[in-house]
């Protein structure tokens, strides 16, 4: 899939986790520059839109992600 078009302006990377570099670049590798929908936030963004992605739902939160958007 390649590198998740919505990292450069991502609010988690950039607002949630910028005191905490070393475990941002950890997630970063992980759910952004390989697979973006494996990443719970992508999965938010992809059903009901960015707007909708709560701020702090970390990468890893798959469960959390489902609630949300079986909330809708």
């Amino acid at each position: 899939m390649g590198e998740c078009t919505s990292l450069a302006k991502c609010p988690f990377f950039n607002d949630v986790m910028q005191d905490m570099p070393s475990t941002a670049e950890r997630l970063k590798k992980k759910y952004c520059f390989v697979d973006p929908s494996t990443c719970a936030r992508y999965m938010v963004s992809e059903a009901l839109g960015s707007d909708k992605v709560p701020k702090t739902l970390f990468p890893n939160q798959i469960e959390r992600a489902q609630e949300v958007i079986a909330a809708g």
